[in-house]
């Protein structure tokens, strides 16, 4: 295992064990107490940051508004009950699909 993937695992561990938390005492927690429209708000904000940053070509806020994406991202998946396992799995899955034929190959063609 490398040292990126036992970060982002420790992150994802670390936000899964907050569910149960004080909200008072931290973040997660307190997106947990909002609820999962919250939480996806937040990834959608985070988001759009993360475009914008982008699309102002300014280097320092892409870095620091993908690590918010993430954060949230795993926020996400947690409170859905996804292990990022099947994540990787569905990467795993599609790796070496041209992307026009994978995303062709969707029923919902979206």
């Amino acid at each position: 295992m490398s040292e990126t993937s036992e970060i982002l695992d420790r992150l994802f561990e670390t936000i899964r064990e907050r569910k149960n938390a004080d909200p008072e005492s931290s973040y997660t927690a307190k997106l947990y107490a909002k609820g999962s429209k919250k939480i996806a708000q937040k990834v959608g904000e985070e988001g759009v940051e993360l475009a914008l940053a982008a699309a102002l070509k300014d280097r320092d806020e892409v870095i620091s508004e993908s690590a918010d994406l993430i954060y949230h991202m795993f926020v996400l998946w947690a409170d859905a009950g996804v292990d990022p396992a099947e994540i990787y799995a569905k990467l795993a899955e599609r790796q070496g699909l041209s992307g026009l034929v994978e995303k062709a190959s969707r029923s919902d063609n979206s």
